[in-house]
């Protein structure tokens, strides 16, 4: 990166560090208008053609999804943010965002769409030579040919380079041979194409990636009995004697861990888009049902338990969605216009942290979504007869693929120190400034009464207490911190909190600017959040403190984490939720 890049654009993780301003945030009122059309176009293709077939999909009638998939692919939605070279529409990462949420729409389709425009081809279009990417990526944007993406073993989940899978050169150089076991593979029944991941003569150095076309030698095992996704499908692949060309080679021999987690950032903020449009889904049912069904003599919308449990739903959602555009706004942002697939690349990257904590986020958003609409639903919640019950069931698997919540988790601080101790991120002298503030704390006349102002510094001081948190971490154990879970994950949440809050806060406060009831809505949500929010961090940090210090340094670091985590205005969230919920309730569907 660039010296220019460098000082020009937001570094990944300095969030925690360094100031925005509303205007510096890129929210969902912000998109253009090209953006919203092709929002529009998904959203109306999912509606009027996958979501009228997922009962036939979950009786696996492939047929269908790759009819599906030739179908997205002449509206262009499979090769949205693909380069016009390779039959694209060259479109910006925000624009393949909102696709994937308009895809979240589509239950388990949205997997497989998944697997065919990320991982299954991303690969190819950042690592492979210029061959292979002319002789697939057209073919995969269009449909005629569909993708998967081989991974995980039996024996290797998160630990990606434990995998058993090898492939030996042939005597004459021409050829390699793959051996061995895939597990968990999306759209594997009917993919024509795999990408494969193998240790070359089985040394972990030597871990690439391959394109290895379906075979006798390279087919799909049974169906996964799966408990959700029903409406994708899920195989083993066995590869006995797979001999394909070494052309087939995706990048050099050993770049297989690089193309591997690289691609994985793409797929972590495009999940937190695909949630984000399940969640939405999941309000307006719930939403709909609750004006619908009647409890002594009343809609249960009336209720103030059912309106508690909307209101909260929304905001989870909303919160989700600021922090995915967030996201993926920096990540456009970086690129610029005209960008190469290299700088591409290299910008997504710059950002895994924001990605990984975009995945946890929005992935346990939905999961709480759906849980409440099961509860709203009541008995017919837990009946295949309703919506509530396969949304249920579809929503888990997103804390378990792209990487689990808890390795994603442990990434997040994990890279932070990282970039620190590289100086790419400037956390060391923030670390030392905020020292100084702990022990050295100055009386605060702070009158301001600005919109938002109140949750401005809440944010501001959950960002300090996640600084304080892995700062006392990684001095305490330096080296061996890789080793400290439980510390990393209790960190992982303080710096999830914080960014969650201050989206929330930037996005409410551009609002805001424009007044009327769009601005009074998102005042409320962010409110309510951030009032909630600094109440689980003072929590956390209080339990991981225990665990990190001892005597007066404890007692500082505590006293430290009541002044940050004060809270001087205890806001009305039952009002607050009152007036959310009626939103939804009014509008019969989310709106926001």
């Amino acid at each position: 990166m660039d010296a220019k890049m460098e000082r020009e654009y937001l570094k990944g993780g300095e969030f925690l560090i360094a100031e925005q301003t509303a205007g510096e945030v890129f929210t969902p009122e912000q998109f253009s208008e090209e953006q919203r059309m092709i929002g529009d176009t998904t959203r109306e293709f999912v509606d009027s053609e996958v979501r009228p077939n997922l009962e036939a999909l979950e009786q696996h009638k492939w047929e269908t999804a790759r009819e599906l998939l030739k179908k997205g692919g002449e509206l262009g939605i499979l090769g949205a943010t693909i380069p016009e070279e390779y039959g694209g529409l060259g479109l910006d990462q925000t624009s393949g965002a909102l696709i994937a949420e308009m895809m979240g729409r589509g239950g388990g389709f949205g997997t497989t769409y998944g697997a065919q425009t990320s991982i299954g081809v991303l690969p190819l279009l950042y690592f492979a030579s210029e061959e292979l990417k002319k002789a697939w990526i057209p073919k995969i944007i269009s449909g005629e040919v569909v993708t998967a993406y081989c991974l995980t073993e039996s024996g290797s989940g998160s630990d990606a380079l434990g995998a058993k899978t090898t492939a030996k050169l042939t005597e004459d150089g021409k050829h390699y041979v793959l051996n061995g076991e895939k597990m968990f593979i999306t759209n594997g029944s009917f993919a024509d194409v795999y990408i494969v991941f193998a240790k070359v003569d089985g040394e972990k150095e030597k871990f690439s990636a391959f394109v290895v076309e379906r075979s006798e030698n390279c087919r799909p095992g049974a169906e996964e009995h799966k408990m959700g996704i029903k409406a994708s499908s899920t195989t083993p692949l066995i590869l006995s004697d797979a001999k394909i060309p070494v052309s087939n080679l995706v990048g050099e021999v050993g770049d297989g861990a690089k193309i591997a987690f690289n691609i994985l950032n793409v797929g972590r903020f495009k999940l937190g888009a695909s949630v984000v449009g399940g969640a939405k889904l999941a309000i307006h049912d719930a939403v709909r049902y609750s004006n619908e069904r009647e409890q002594f003599k009343q809609k249960i919308s009336s209720f103030g338990a059912i309106q508690h449990k909307l209101a909260e739903m929304a905001i989870r959602t909303w919160v989700a969605e600021s922090i995915t555009y967030r996201t993926v706004g920096l990540i456009d942002a970086l690129i610029g216009d005209g960008a190469d697939n290299e700088k591409k690349l290299q910008s997504i990257e710059e950002y895994a942290v924001e990605c990984s904590i975009n995945k946890v986020a929005c992935s346990e958003a939905l999961d709480y979504v759906v849980d409440e609409m099961v509860q709203i639903y009541g008995g017919y919640g837990y009946s295949a007869d309703y919506p509530a019950e396969k949304a249920y069931r579809d929503s888990r698997i997103n804390r378990i693929f792209e990487g689990t919540n808890e390795i994603n988790r442990m990434l997040i601080p994990g890279q932070l120190v990282k970039r620190a101790m590289k100086g790419k991120l400037g956390l060391l002298p923030a670390a030392m400034a905020l020292q100084k503030e702990i022990l050295e704390p100055q009386m605060s006349f702070d009158e301001d009464d600005s919109p938002l102002a109140r949750e401005a510094k809440l944010a501001a001081n959950a960002k300090k207490v996640a600084l304080m948190v892995l700062g006392t971490a990684a001095q305490k154990f330096m080296a061996s911190l890789k080793d400290e879970q439980e510390i990393l994950l209790s960190s992982a949440d303080i710096i999830i909190e914080a960014y969650q809050m201050e989206s929330a806060v930037l996005r409410a406060k551009k609002l805001a600017e424009k007044g009327g009831l769009a601005g009074a809505r998102a005042a409320d949500i962010a409110a309510v959040f951030c009032n909630d929010a600094i109440q689980r961090v003072d929590m956390k940090a209080r339990n991981t403190i225990a665990a990190l210090a001892e005597g007066d340094d404890a007692r500082v670091l505590l006293t430290a984490l009541k002044r940050f985590t004060k809270n001087n205005s205890p806001l009305n969230t039952i009002e607050a939720r009152r007036r959310i919920a009626k939103v939804l309730i009014d509008a019969n569907t989310y709106a926001f």
